[in-house]
């Protein structure tokens, strides 16, 4: 096979040598490796016809479908990046992605036209929109793609150029643009084949959202060893029960909330799941009792992965052989596994920067060839993130047993994680905080059985003035996206400050995680 180095030699070498083998599935849908190579260098031309060079940024807003892989292709064969933008966002939030990665072309999927018109007179970059089925207003992306011609551009990558930015929610307010380039993909995408078991034979499941590492990084990890990829659009756990076995889906990778739905369908015991290899899961904690369900369901291997959009994904993992819940190492059931190939670790005190004392909670730092080139446009953000050393902070606090097992305790920074989505307190804090109502507010994460945990909005009112929870949680739901909404409102005289004015989060948190192990969900 030829060599791949580089996120263009995917298409490259798999679009030359595989070309008869099927590449993408999604419904009826098929394309195999030769017709993805082709409509992907039609799109490289499309861009450039309108001004995207190397380095340039392309939004794409959709959901999960066939055009991600289009067009993340594209810009590759161009050595431009694809910004996948979080279909779950508020308009005035994807507006603020599309102008702070200065886009030169944006691509929307019919669900979000409703979103581009709201935004449209608001964005300066953009030279091009293609809508996906178009909608007569805007330029049909698929007859735009017919009239280029399916020629490579033969534009060249380097490892430090940048392949993929993802934008991860802002501890100050503001989304971040995550720099991840093609060196961090490859401390990685090597993995896929020792440690997954993926190869060109598999059928690899896209279930989770391609605008995540843990969607579009997992895709991609598939695709660097030739694997088809299975397209989910929309999760729908019983779809996910049926495809499995009528398409002989082999590995995958899901977030433990839809395992617990999976194992919620009628007949799931009764289903032939003898085709899965290999499970993936990660992005939040999972309970004992899911897992051994899950185990003895799937039949199949199934690692652990811990890491964040800034670690290109996967840099902890907990291997099948410590899945085993009714041996005596169960207990490594609630850790996170061993650091990978290359992957650093340690445990700091955050406040000191000395190392912990095995045992002993602190910040978990991570360096290795996983570490993002940094923040887009942020460097002061940047430097606070890696430090000259080039150990990247990662806001979990945890600790490491005796042998070398990673457990995460709590956060650093304030972050709740509902449904595997980040949500920054700041973020919720800074809208609520312009309502009229309002006169101080903080935002804390409380358990939730589905979600894990779900944000709640601890509110003093400004006298007088009167306002119901449902109120707030609406004006919240116009403004940022739902994911990040407070599902609760509770009503204080004062907020709890420590004498500098800072809020106490953890005392405001303490009553809703009483009797429990560790203060994450």
């Amino acid at each position: 096979m030829g060599t791949i180095n580089s996120v263009v030699d995917i298409i490259r070498v798999h679009g030359a040598e595989r070309a008869d083998q099927t590449s993408l599935i999604q419904g009826d849908r098929r394309l195999t490796w030769g017709e993805l190579y082709e409509r992907s260098c039609r799109m490289a031309n499309l861009l450039a016809a309108n001004g995207v060079g190397p380095e340039d940024r392309v939004s794409f807003l959709d959901k999960n479908g066939v055009e991600h892989f289009e067009v993340f292709y594209g810009c590759a064969l161009l050595n431009a990046v694809a910004v996948d933008v979080n279909w779950r966002l508020a308009p005035p939030e994807v507006e603020f992605i599309v102008n702070d990665a200065q886009s030169k072309v944006l691509v929307v999927g019919p669900d979000f036209v409703p979103v581009l018109d709201t935004i449209v007179d608001n964005l300066p970059t953009v030279k091009k929109i293609l809508v996906i089925g178009g909608d007569g207003r805007y330029a049909d992306y698929a007859t735009e793609l017919a009239t280029q011609p399916a020629t490579d551009p033969g534009t060249q990558q380097t490892a430090d150029d940048v392949a993929f930015q993802l934008y991860s929610s802002g501890t100050t307010g503001r989304p971040k643009g995550v720099m991840l380039t093609n060196s961090n993909f490859f401390g990685l995408l090597p993995l896929a084949r020792e440690m997954w078991e993926l190869d060109e034979t598999s059928v690899n499941l896209a279930a989770m959202p391609l605008f995540h590492i843990g969607g579009g990084g997992w895709a991609t990890a598939g695709q660097y060893v030739g694997a088809a990829t299975v397209i989910l659009r929309d999760l729908d756990p019983a779809a996910l029960v049926r495809m499995i076995p009528e398409l002989g889906i082999t590995h995958g990778f899901v977030v433990p909330a839809v395992l617990q739905f999976m194992l919620m369908v009628p007949g799931v015991g009764d289903a032939d799941f003898t085709s899965l290899k290999v499970l993936v899961y990660g992005a939040s904690p999972i309970s004992e009792e899911v897992l051994a369900q899950s185990v003895t369901t799937f039949g199949c291997k199934f690692w652990q992965a811990y890491g964040l959009t800034e670690t290109t994904g996967a840099v902890v993992n907990l291997s099948p052989e410590d899945h085993d819940v009714s041996g005596a190492n169960r207990h490594r059931l609630r850790s996170c596994g061993l650091p990978g190939p290359g992957v650093g670790l340690k445990i700091v005190d955050p406040d000191t920067g000395a190392e912990c004392p095995q045992g002993e909670v602190g910040e978990i730092w991570l360096s290795g060839q996983q570490i993002m080139k940094g923040y887009w446009n942020m460097p002061e953000e940047t430097t606070k993130s890696i430090n000259a050393e080039g150990w990247f902070r990662s806001g979990d606090a945890g600790y490491v047993d005796a042998d070398g097992y990673v457990y995460i305790h709590d956060r650093v920074k304030d972050m709740i994680v509902s449904g595997g989505e980040n949500v920054y307190p700041a973020e919720v804090e800074n809208v609520l905080m312009s309502h009229p109502a309002i006169a101080d507010v903080a935002v804390i994460g409380v358990p939730h059985d589905r979600w894990g945990e779900t944000a709640k909005a601890m509110v003093v009112k400004k006298a007088g003035a009167e306002v119901t929870e449902q109120e707030i949680i609406d004006y919240a739901r116009e403004r940022l996206a739902k994911f990040k909404c407070p599902t609760s409102v509770d009503w204080l005289e004062a907020l709890p400050r420590n004498p500098t004015g800072k809020i106490l989060k953890k005392d405001l948190r303490a009553p809703y995680w009483e009797g429990r192990t560790r203060n994450v969900n």
